[in-house]
């Protein structure tokens, strides 16, 4: 069967088990991103990218102009029997996965809690639907006193977050929300970042301007108001949204076997459409289809101005610098922690969105648009 993970998912999987099983022991150097680019067949973006998730997953650490190097692991203290007694309350958070933005989401309620005298238990979805129930059901069992959920989708396990909420129990999410529950959020203002993205592209005098999302506009609250808020532009700037630019849903089409030719496809039928300009739902998909445009020899900007979303930091480091918008996670997940602090305290359970603003941050991806002679 072959293998599905990313490339750099590949490198980062092997480079784990070689520090886990000792292969590299601890202060040893890793091969560099040029090294591993040649060892695995990729790009040196595709290296670059492992050694990034490695080091937000505290594995190693990296010395500018010298490498990156295996970090020694620190023996935790053992918790006295009488101090998990004397503990506080416990609020859960739920994330789908682990990346530097979720180590924000941790820190931002974590400092809010701590000030409270509220502990904070992480808890990983790894992106399935059926963890995410089994999580929900069973940490209020456990006496947990409150969750903070970072959904999968906003159609999944709705059924269950709505018995959460109906029944009382203390329940905040974090960068979706679900529409018609009563679930308090705190969300990015998505819908300004989609609309300002969308403006920008237009004043550039891009007209032509598709919406690409790998996943349907419907499956999370943040990718559904993003592509409102670029409608709304096109609209109030009178262009007609065209249907056949808005490119969704096709994550299951895509693996490490077939991604270039299928990009390149899109690409080739976007260009045959007339199209200028892309706006991308995240920066990890607006880096794949900017690799594979200028693979094809399709020039970005000067042919392709290429916006993505969420300001990863893999957009700082591509081979033309996205274009992007950047999210506050800490302040988002502080706002939730405060949110969940009065639903506990003061049983405020009238129902809250907060909306954090988002910032554009223009790099080379962007460009006035050329006009063909």
């Amino acid at each position: 069967m072959p293998d599905k993970r990313p490339l750099y998912q590949v490198i980062l999987d092997d480079l784990k088990e070689k520090i886990e099983t000792g292969y590299y022991a601890p202060e040893a150097q890793l091969p560099t991103e040029v090294e591993l680019a040649e060892q695995y067949g990729v790009s040196r973006i595709t290296s670059k990218r492992a050694l990034i998730e490695l080091e937000r997953d505290g594995m190693i650490y990296r010395k500018r102009g010298s490498g990156s190097y295996v970090k020694p692991r620190e023996e935790p203290e053992p918790v006295r029997q009488d101090e998990i007694r004397s503990a506080g309350p416990i609020i859960s958070m739920i994330l789908p996965y682990m990346a530097t933005s979720e180590l924000e989401y941790i820190k931002g309620a974590a400092d809010y809690l701590d000030s409270k005298g509220y502990y904070l238990s992480i808890h990983n979805s790894n992106w399935s639907k059926e963890k995410e129930k089994e999580l929900l059901v069973r940490l209020p069992r456990s006496g947990i006193n409150g969750i903070i959920l970072y959904p999968l989708s906003t159609i999944s396990n709705v059924e269950t977050v709505n018995a959460l909420s109906s029944n009382g129990y203390p329940l905040v999410t974090v960068d979706q929300y679900f529409d018609k529950l009563n679930v308090s959020s705190v969300v990015s203002d998505n819908y300004s970042g989609g609309y300002m993205t969308a403006s920008r592209l237009i004043e550039l005098g891009h007209e032509r301007i598709a919406f690409v999302s790998s996943i349907s506009i419907e499956y999370r609250s943040s990718v559904r108001d993003r592509y409102l808020g670029y409608c709304q532009a096109m609209k109030d700037h009178r262009i007609a949204i065209d249907p056949e630019l808005v490119y969704t849903d096709f994550y299951r089409d895509v693996d490490d076997s077939n991604a270039r030719e299928f990009y390149q496809s899109m690409l080739a039928s976007l260009l045959a459409k007339r199209v200028t300009a892309i706006q991308a739902e995240h920066d990890l998909l607006a880096a794949d289809l900017l690799k594979n445009a200028l693979e094809s020899g399709i020039g970005v900007p000067s042919e392709l101005s290429i916006i993505g979303f969420d300001n990863h930091e893999i957009s700082g480091h591509v081979e033309v610098p996205l274009t992007t918008v950047a999210q506050n996670y800490y302040h988002l997940s502080r706002k939730a922690a405060e949110l969940i602090v009065d639903i506990i305290e003061n049983r405020n359970t009238g129902h809250q969105m907060i909306k954090i603003p988002v910032t554009m941050i223009e790099r080379q991806s962007t460009a006035v648009r050329h006009v063909r002679a």
